[in-house]
């Protein structure tokens, strides 16, 4: 199949006659007489009234980014926003010592949340420097599994993240 150039025209059974203005990976962007713009798939049935040779790069800005930000999250120590628990929100951490005597320490657990949010990325960043390293595979394996026992013993944190992605494991 080949694809269609920027300015193709087109019939789609459902939108109409429309005039292809940019071509993704996956999709064509489409504006139609009728219903305005709108994307369809790449192999979508439609009538080809004129097809536009054109040279299509079929790497839309929306993949390069995502890759640029994936990229970016694997090699750096940029940190992702990662949201709490609804039920979490604008809660406190409460610590109190078994002598009555003492006062007890309370923490906003967003604070504490975003501190082990940190320590989750830059566990993440140091796996990726030491797969990167010029360790032998007997050193990388042995610091892999000090790092796999750090993620086991912060799993029971995972209930404080809203989104199951985001958990330890």
């Amino acid at each position: 199949m080949k694809l269609l150039g920027i300015g193709s025209r087109i019939n789609h059974a459902e939108h109409g006659k429309g005039v292809i203005t940019n071509v993704t990976s996956q999709h064509y962007w489409v504006t139609f007489i009728e219903n305005g713009l709108e994307t369809i798939d790449i192999d979508s049935n439609f009538e080809v009234i004129e097809a536009a040779d054109s040279d299509v790069d079929t790497v839309s800005f929306f993949d390069v980014e995502r890759s640029l930000v994936n990229i970016l999250k694997k090699w750096s120590d940029v940190s992702e926003i990662v949201p709490i628990a609804d039920k979490y929100k604008g809660g406190k951490l409460i610590l109190e010592p078994a002598d009555t005597n003492m006062k007890s320490y309370e923490l906003p657990i967003d604070t504490f949340f975003h501190k082990i949010t940190m320590v989750r990325d830059r566990l993440r960043v140091m796996e990726q420097r030491i797969n990167a390293s010029d360790l032998d595979e007997h050193g990388k394996i042995d610091l892999q599994q000090y790092i796999t026992r750090i993620y086991g013993s912060l799993t029971s944190f995972n209930i404080l993240f809203k989104s199951k992605n985001h958990n330890f494991v």
